[in-house]
């Protein structure tokens, strides 16, 4: 009889041992990654868990990189994760201790990335998910645009843009604003813009690089926004003030009940990102306080 070989998807025990240690080894970083992209240490671990998952199911000799593989596998997990959120219940923001980043070549962009810290994170939140992405692995770790580029299906030069962009909203973004009589205050302003179907009021009121989401689909930018809301006008006698989860936004009801929820990040004076909840089943696990 020939020498027996282990078949390759039931590998020795000894192989699956030394694959879960390089795993380990890498698996602090990862998680600073998820976390720094999704803003939950628990999303953040179930995003590792399915790098771990599969790793598992692939021949790991013919990775030559393993830690850029690793990279990339959670980058794309994450940005799944990012397009398909649905309401900002579903977007937690663990704001614990900043994790430390590797520092990017320019020294600029090492100063931004050194700075980072809880509130970075709400920055984040106005971004789209490529964005988010091209910024987080380049500026924050350092990863390659042409690794970027493969994770989010762009050329690499398209990539270099997604994070510029970004970099410049999150350096040029003031300290969101966490006093709630102001943000009330803003967001009768949209409503009552959105009522008047008042296109000038309403850019007025929007940052202008303001992100909408509604499901998989993104709105940027004032002016595009704007055009959107004041094509819901008719619908704006059924919508009041409330509380979203505890978050200042609008609230659509009929018969008494909550049918659509608008929740709003705020930056200094204006809305930074509005996150849309039209579906039923999801309206009903948000906790809506009419204001």
């Amino acid at each position: 009889m020939g020498d027996f070989e282990f078949p390759r998807q039931f590998p020795r025990r000894q192989d699956s041992e030394f694959l879960a240690a390089r795993f380990e080894s890498h698996r602090p970083r990862l998680h600073a990654v998820a976390h720094r992209m999704l803003g939950s240490s628990a999303e953040a671990d179930d995003a590792v868990q399915e790098a771990w998952v599969r790793l598992s199911r692939t021949d790991s000799e013919k990775v030559e990189n393993l830690a850029g593989w690793l990279t990339t596998v959670v980058g794309r997990v994450c940005l799944d994760m990012l397009r398909s959120r649905t309401s900002r219940a579903e977007e937690p923001l663990d704001l614990g201790a900043p994790v430390q980043a590797a520092a990017p070549g320019p020294e600029q962009d090492a100063l931004l990335a050194d700075s980072v810290g809880a509130a970075l994170l709400v920055v984040l939140e106005t971004l789209t998910p490529a964005e988010r992405l091209a910024f987080v692995l380049h500026d924050l770790f350092a990863v390659p645009f042409e690794e970027i580029a493969s994770i989010v299906g762009r050329t690499p030069t398209a990539a270099r843009q997604l994070a510029s962009r970004a970099r410049r909203r999150v350096r040029g973004a003031p300290a969101p604003d966490g006093n709630p009589a102001r943000q009330r205050v803003v967001a009768d302003a949209f409503l009552a813009a959105v009522r008047e179907g008042d296109f000038e009021a309403l850019v007025k009121v929007l940052d202008p690089d303001v992100v909408a989401r509604s499901g998989d689909t993104v709105t940027a930018g004032a002016a595009a926004v704007a055009s959107g809301a004041t094509s819901f006008s008719h619908f704006a006698g059924l919508a009041w003030p409330a509380l979203v989860d505890g978050v200042t936004g609008i609230a659509l009801l009929v018969d008494g009940r909550p049918v659509r929820t608008l929740a709003f990040t705020f930056v200094g004076d204006r809305i930074a990102a509005i996150d849309i909840v039209t579906e039923a089943e999801q309206v009903a696990l948000l906790d809506v306080q009419l204001v």
